[in-house]
């Protein structure tokens, strides 16, 4: 496989973060690693990798998380709101995310981590 450049937004308490990295140290690729809970993401980036996701901020939102149970569980915001609350807290945020040029993917298994480096950039 040719040398890529990817992105990792990493939390390594998580095992499904951490099998993430070793997939992509496996394939000898080449790859940034973001440590999100203590680099957090800005406003702008965050809003980025959503748009790369091709999702809803709401979607990438992690409800079992306790500060989501505590503050957020039975709110309705928007897209706006889910920003900020990731940046603000981003423990909220799915794990691992991949960025492979204009995409993003949320790879929690090695086979989805396969496919998010295989994909071409576009």
């Amino acid at each position: 496989m040719e040398k890529t450049s990817v992105i990792v937004y990493h939390n390594e308490n998580c095992s499904k973060s951490c099998s993430a990295l070793d997939v992509l140290n496996n394939e000898g690729l080449a790859f940034q690693v973001v440590e999100y809970l203590k680099d957090r993401p800005s406003i702008a980036e965050l809003k980025e990798i959503v748009k790369k996701l091709n999702c809803r901020p709401k979607d990438i939102i992690r409800t079992n998380e306790a500060i989501y149970q505590e503050k957020f569980v039975d709110k309705d915001l928007s897209d706006e709101q889910w920003i900020e609350a990731m940046h603000n807290f981003p423990i909220l945020i799915q794990r691992p995310i991949i960025v492979n040029g204009t995409q993003a993917y949320v790879a929690r298994t090695p086979n989805e981590v396969i496919a998010a480096i295989s994909k071409p950039k576009q």
